[in-house]
């Protein structure tokens, strides 16, 4: 499937790629091509607001709204906790030493990044995290369309109880929007590539995100996708989800598949996750406390690397 569907005069255009269901065009999203059809179909057709006139760059109001946004996402943007730190220091580790051989899994059919959660995941739970790919899938509602989304969440277990961390491989897809102005291109590249973090600090980016959208468009005389708003972001990560540590098709198939269109996403994933990370680093103030930090992210990826070749084998 590749659906393109155009406005004439302007610039509103989705490509819902063949890749199992992947709502992002270059990107990791696994949504449902059917339900994004018809959301796009008809906000088209109701609503769509093709404005006449249109500009590219930002007015002094919008400008003003759109920059305390960015200070939130900076100050939302630091792990909360030392679980979450480490975590996120791991995560980034086993994707940027992913390789095609740990996508390659016993799966026939399209891929849609199930390949790069699972093997992620199996990595995750080999450095000790309760790791686990979640599909969720919810009803529409009111102009929500239902849809169905995949990604990873890990559970942290302190004193007695339990905290559900939430791992998005390619978090910035989600926020995408056409004709967008430049000071929300900024806002966009400042949120992490990928995501690591509980369900509440996620629900403050989504929050920020939809705020900047609805003033990025506005700006253009555009309103805001049905596919863009809160409440059908929120349901990709709030509805109840099914946890899977293997694969369902794994154990059925015997042939071994090299998904290269998926290997081409990953890639483009390390690019830019490497990028924020020298970023990252640069503008991080030089004290004793963030060399130490450096040599135990290192430590931390020398370990991850070995329990990878364990995996490989």
């Amino acid at each position: 499937m590749d659906c393109r569907v155009c406005v004439a005069g302007g610039d509103l255009w989705v490509k819902l790629s063949g890749i199992g269901g992947m709502g992002q065009m270059g990107g990791f999203s696994h949504e449902s091509e059917h339900d994004l059809a018809l959301m796009v179909s008809d906000f088209l057709e109701n609503g769509s607001g093709g404005a006449e006139s249109r500009c590219s760059s930002d007015s002094d109001s919008g400008v003003s709204d759109l920059a305390h946004l960015a200070d939130k996402i900076l100050f939302y943007k630091n792990p909360v906790s030392q679980y979450e730190s480490d975590l996120l220091s791991v995560v980034h580790s086993l994707t940027l030493s992913m390789n095609e051989k740990a996508l390659n899994v016993n799966k026939s059919g399209p891929c849609n990044a199930s390949c790069f959660r699972f093997a992620l995941v199996k990595l995750l739970r080999l450095s000790g995290y309760d790791a686990a790919v979640c599909t969720t899938r919810w009803q529409g509602a009111g102009k929500v369309p239902g849809g169905d989304y995949e990604y990873i969440d890990v559970v942290n277990y302190t004193s007695g109880s339990s905290e559900r961390l939430i791992v998005d491989i390619d978090f910035r897809s989600h926020f995408e929007i056409a004709r967008a102005v430049e000071s929300y291109d900024r806002i966009l590249d400042s949120l992490p590539v990928i995501y690591v973090g509980s369900l509440s600090r996620l629900k403050q980016f989504l929050q920020i995100m939809v705020e900047a959208g609805k003033s990025s468009l506005k700006l253009n005389s555009m309103p805001l996708p049905p596919w863009r708003s809160l409440a059908y972001l929120q349901a990709k990560w709030q509805s109840p989800c099914q946890r899977m540590v293997h694969h369902p098709e794994e154990q059925q198939q015997q042939l071994m598949l090299s998904h290269k269109q998926c290997m081409g996403h990953l890639k483009r994933l390390q690019s830019v996750l490497q990028s924020e990370i020298e970023m990252d680093r640069f503008l991080r103030p030089m004290t004793g406390d963030n060399i130490r930090k450096i040599k135990t992210e290192r430590r931390r990826h020398l370990r991850c690397r070995n329990e990878r070749e364990k995996f490989w084998i």
